[in-house]
């Protein structure tokens, strides 16, 4: 079991939660001491996720809150896992990253996704149009990456020239395609879509063609962990993310909530079943150490993954820090 940990490199995806009587600040917090304890950990790369409109996550503005943790920690790579290119005129995002890599040298990743990370409110908003479709997320891709290579009419300062890895992110077989045309590192979202994970990476390892930026196809798979030192305090923990889960089931999103004793007293058998639907056992692994390891060494054999990002959906930092500390405790065993 310790020979596949030992060829996986391990990653955290920080949905910067804002917990129930809190306020974004603390999630700021949070989220710079995470990083560190995390970095000392032999963690390899911590991501942000661009959301809005979400009461209980507070990384919209993503580029600003990975500079935030960059400016905490010291070598642990910080990136966006992931910016939602069709939300952004690529120039803007081109120079966000360009300047980031200008201040943190060598430790920015920049993930791309082409779902609007809201509801088409919200998309309006952002974008005052909603006439764009999925098919113009690979031109979006060649124009941010003409920005970099300096190619482009317009010149991005800073950005041309920086060196900030490109990556994609889906959640189903779209961007596997274009990550293996283009050659590029690929993120499957198997933490909230599991049942498509298998056969979108195959298809990305079947179709990949080397690039300047890689040679050999690069999996990454997204997992939600809760780990403590009890399977039953773990379940206790994991009713934090179950409740978040049922707003978002009942059309009413929530800040992050304490773990409450009883999570069937808070929703109906059809709530139950639309949760554990997308939050299932596939992609959620809830334990103490010795459950964690089995079940994570069977989900990277089945995925052959070479790296696995790690979303801990936990209301107590201290508790959430010390899965982390229990997951690099298994990777290093």
């Amino acid at each position: 079991m310790s020979t596949i940990f030992s060829e996986v490199k391990f990653s955290v995806l920080d949905l910067a939660p804002v917990l129930e009587g809190f306020h974004p600040a603390n999630s700021f917090q949070h989220s710079a001491d995470l990083a560190q304890h995390v970095e000392k950990l032999g963690y390899h790369r911590y991501w942000l996720a661009e959301h809005h409109n979400m009461p209980g996550i507070a990384s919209s503005a993503t580029s600003l809150i990975i500079s935030h943790v960059a400016s905490h920690t010291h070598s642990i790579r910080v990136g966006s896992g992931g910016v939602m290119l069709p939300n952004h005129a690529p120039l803007v995002i081109a120079e966000q990253f360009g300047t980031l890599d200008a201040l943190y040298p060598d430790r920015i990743d920049l993930g791309l996704g082409r779902a609007p990370g809201s509801d088409q409110a919200t998309a309006f908003a952002l974008r005052r149009t909603l006439n764009s479709s999925p098919e113009d997320f690979p031109n979006q891709v060649e124009e941010l990456e003409s920005y970099f290579a300096g190619t482009a009419r317009v010149k991005a300062i800073p950005g041309e020239g920086a060196n900030v890895p490109i990556w994609l992110l889906g959640s189903s077989d779209f961007s596997a395609r274009l990550a293996a045309e283009k050659g590029l590192p690929f993120a499957f979202a198997s933490h909230f879509s599991p049942d498509y994970t298998i056969p979108a990476l195959r298809l990305y390892r079947e179709r990949f063609k080397p690039s300047e930026q890689l040679q050999q196809p690069h999996a990454m798979v997204g997992v939600n962990i809760i780990a403590a030192e009890t399977t039953e305090k773990a379940k206790w923990l994991a009713t934090s993310q179950q409740q978040q889960h049922l707003s978002l089931v009942r059309g009413a999103p929530s800040k992050l909530m304490p773990p409450i004793d009883d999570i069937d007293e808070a929703w109906s058998i059809y709530e139950k079943a639309s949760v554990e639907k997308s939050i299932n056992s596939k992609s959620t692994i809830i334990g103490d150490k010795e459950a964690v390891a089995k079940k994570l060494a069977v989900f990277l054999e089945e995925t052959e993954a070479e790296e696995v990002i790690i979303n801990s959906q936990i209301y107590d930092l201290e508790a959430r820090k010390q899965s982390y500390q229990i997951v690099a405790d298994i990777m290093q065993a």
